[in-house]
């Protein structure tokens, strides 16, 4: 069974004991930190032809994704097909790509059947971590190249759950939750291998203004 722990951010002026939950929320954001440092160092930054942008704009808005996730997974589409089979990084790459498109199916099936909630992320995940196929290409995803390295598994992990993350946020038009600090709300969860995940909400719809209608003159 699932067992869900917000992460509290407290305010305070004085000088308190670090509770767990504060504990956890400074250790996820010192590895996201680290992540990011990783991330940033294999960064590729190009220029491209503004028609050539709003193509690959809507081409990543009709896939349901933004463009930057849509860029990586051309290049990385590219990689698996110049690979082959017997490439260590297009097999880790394939699985990559099946477990993102299957967690982006699944969004979009339990959103639509009305299971959307603050915890939709675990919610997701969990049912995706039912079927055997999806956890099988999940252990691939992290796994293939760093076969033995504790360290680089865990980063590939990481990265790949933050990345289910934004992409199960983007298929169903959600948001991050804040908290009343205005910080990104973050919840823990045990049993399950996304441990750390923002919550989510929807944004709430604006209503409609119609124009007073103008009488022409007869």
């Amino acid at each position: 069974m699932t067992k869900i722990e917000k992460i509290a951010t407290k305010k305070s002026t004085k000088a308190t004991k670090v509770s767990k939950a504060d504990a956890a929320a400074k250790k996820a954001g010192g590895r996201a930190r680290r992540l990011e440092k990783i991330e940033k160092a294999s960064t590729v930054t190009f220029s491209l032809e503004l028609p050539v942008r709003k193509f690959i704009d809507a081409q990543a808005k009709a896939a349901g994704m933004n463009t930057t996730h849509y860029m990586q997974k051309l290049v990385e589409t590219h990689v698996i097909e110049a690979g082959g089979a017997d490439e260590p990084l297009a097999v880790r790459l394939a699985a990559k790509r099946k477990v993102i498109d299957q967690v982006v199916a699944l969004a979009v099936k339990l959103d639509a059947a009305g299971k959307f909630d603050d915890n939709f992320i675990l919610t997701v995940v969990n049912e995706a971590g039912k079927d055997t196929e999806f956890k099988q290409q999940y252990g691939i995803a992290v796994g293939v190249e760093a076969e033995g390295n504790d360290a680089a598994i865990k980063r590939a992990r990481v990265s790949l759950n933050q990345q289910i993350g934004r992409v199960i946020k983007k298929s169903v038009g959600a948001r991050s939750k804040r908290n009343e600090l205005g910080q990104i709300a973050r919840a823990q969860a045990t049993n399950t291998f996304v441990a750390t995940y923002t919550l989510l909400e929807k944004p709430t719809p604006q209503p409609k203004i119609r124009s007073a209608g103008v009488n022409a003159p007869a």
